[in-house]
């Protein structure tokens, strides 16, 4: 059986913390779903279409290996996609305790509801700091945010 694990998150927009662990998850796993999650909480930035095709863009751009699917998911719990595709783990990129102490109890309710993992990846330290929401901010008071994005999504949001 493959082992095959789901990536979420909003990637509003995909930072390069983001693509080093979509590329680290694929050399792990046989097959990677990175899944655009909608987020109540969050106002988005980008549509969720422009979302999936900065994700699909930016991989390509940095030329991750292995099988992976773009998808997105907003209706219902994470762990009914993850249990759709067959994945029994979920991957989360950790920059700092404040996303552990975020992150652990919906891990312990995914494993509780679905039987579903979750592994964090801890960031490089290059992308340790690195957000959307700051690189949000950044571009929207219009500062150079190719440090902390793919070439794909500095292009794209400079001509928006």
């Amino acid at each position: 059986m493959p082992r095959i694990a789901v990536v979420p998150g909003s990637f509003d927009p995909v930072t390069l913390g983001h693509l080093d662990v979509i590329a680290r998850a694929a050399r792990i796993f046989d097959e990677v779903h990175v899944v655009v999650t909608h987020n109540p909480d969050k106002h988005a930035f980008l549509p969720v279409v422009e979302r999936e095709a900065l994700i699909e863009r930016s991989i390509d751009e940095a030329r991750i290996e292995g099988q992976i699917r773009i998808a997105n998911w907003s209706m219902g719990l994470l762990v009914d996609y993850c249990q759709q595709v067959g994945a029994e783990v979920l991957v989360k990129g950790i920059r700092s305790s404040t996303d552990l102490s975020y992150e652990t109890p919906m891990s312990i309710v995914n494993r509780n509801l679905a039987g579903v993992e979750t592994i964090f990846m801890l960031p490089n330290p290059e992308n340790a700091h690195v957000s959307s929401s700051l690189v949000r901010q950044v571009s929207e008071l219009g500062g150079d945010i190719s440090p902390y994005v793919p070439r794909a999504v500095a292009t794209f949001l400079q001509q928006r």
